[in-house]
């Protein structure tokens, strides 16, 4: 099954055509196009009830993440053995496509497809682990507060039809972060092992890494994290300007992560926040709500995915 999104920010009718008749070429495809939000879901889990091979997602992370969920069913259901379920694939057609990228999948659609033939041909499937909360899976990150606030306006701005550009969220993100009519929650942190974490301002939770992309730039909160192990956490106790442009620096450069103020570990299996107040709430990127307390968790090898094998 292919399914795509007509409304993702960088797919265009040709593009969507070309990629199902280039499929259609070497294998059977059923072609769905998306009408509302959470139809990829509807079509994840109507392609593993009826027995496909393959889900192959052409859009952005928030449509392959509707896909995901609906081909495993919710963390609450009765767990299914992956290799009886399709396996999922994705062509990059949104804004950052980070689930694609942090697999091996290329940024570019037409060399995507070919490499995604290429893995269908070979029948690859490797399996990953997966974070949920709210009785839902995410693929690679979810968060509470700033990085929520972020995709909020991010919305916000799609939705008077401004485009989601690598630019557009970095000014929308230094915006967050430093104005002052941008309030920010604060929050106590737990995490196995360790005393809960007070004052958190911010705090990311991942799946794998990258967090995220700038363009071509890999933005790495958690460098150890990956889709084998457990979940990353990054909290930061400040907003302090002077004490995150460090921090930010040397997440722009590539360089180890620390801070005085910023507690991280790449591999626990879960993590609670709590907030005094409703605060924003994201996952791969799809803004979510207000809620005060949330728990993440992850299990292992839950999705087969279409994708070349882990690089060592």
């Amino acid at each position: 099954m292919l399914i795509t999104n007509p409304f993702a920010t960088f797919t265009t009718p040709e593009g969507r055509d070309a990629l199902a008749n280039t499929l259609d070429s070497r294998f059977k495809v059923d072609v769905e196009h998306t009408t509302h939000r959470g139809h990829a879901g509807e079509l994840g889990a109507r392609a593993a009830e009826e027995g496909y091979d393959a889900v192959v997602v052409h859009g952005g992370d928030g449509s392959v993440n509707e896909a995901a969920n609906g081909i495993i069913g919710s963390p609450d259901a009765p767990r299914r053995d992956p290799s009886n379920l399709p396996a999922l694939g994705v062509v990059p057609g949104g804004s950052a496509n980070v689930f694609a990228r942090a697999l091996g999948i290329d940024r570019d659609p037409l060399t995507a497809t070919a490499q995604l033939m290429t893995l269908l041909d070979q029948g690859s499937r490797r399996s990953i682990s997966l974070g949920h909360t709210l009785n839902r899976w995410f693929l690679f990150n979810a968060g509470m507060g700033m990085d929520a606030i972020v995709v909020r306006r991010m919305e916000e701005l799609r939705a008077k039809g401004r485009k989601a550009t690598a630019g557009r969220y970095f000014r929308t993100t230094v915006g967050s972060f430093f104005k002052p009519s941008v309030v920010n929650p604060h929050f106590t942190v737990e995490v196995p092992d360790h005393a809960p974490i007070e004052g958190v301002k911010f705090g990311f939770v991942s799946n794998t890494g990258p967090w995220t992309y700038l363009g071509t730039r890999e933005i790495r909160t958690n460098p150890g994290t990956d889709f084998e192990h457990g979940l990353g956490i990054f909290a930061a106790t400040s907003v302090s300007v002077p004490r995150n442009i460090v921090l930010g620096g040397k997440l722009l450069s590539g360089s180890e992560p620390k801070a005085a103020h910023l507690y991280r570990d790449d591999d626990v299996e879960w993590v609670r926040f709590s907030s005094p107040e409703p605060a924003d709430v994201q996952m791969d990127g799809d803004y979510l709500g207000l809620y005060q307390d949330l728990e993440f968790g992850y299990r292992r090898a839950v999705l087969d995915v279409a994708a070349p094998p882990k690089a060592h």
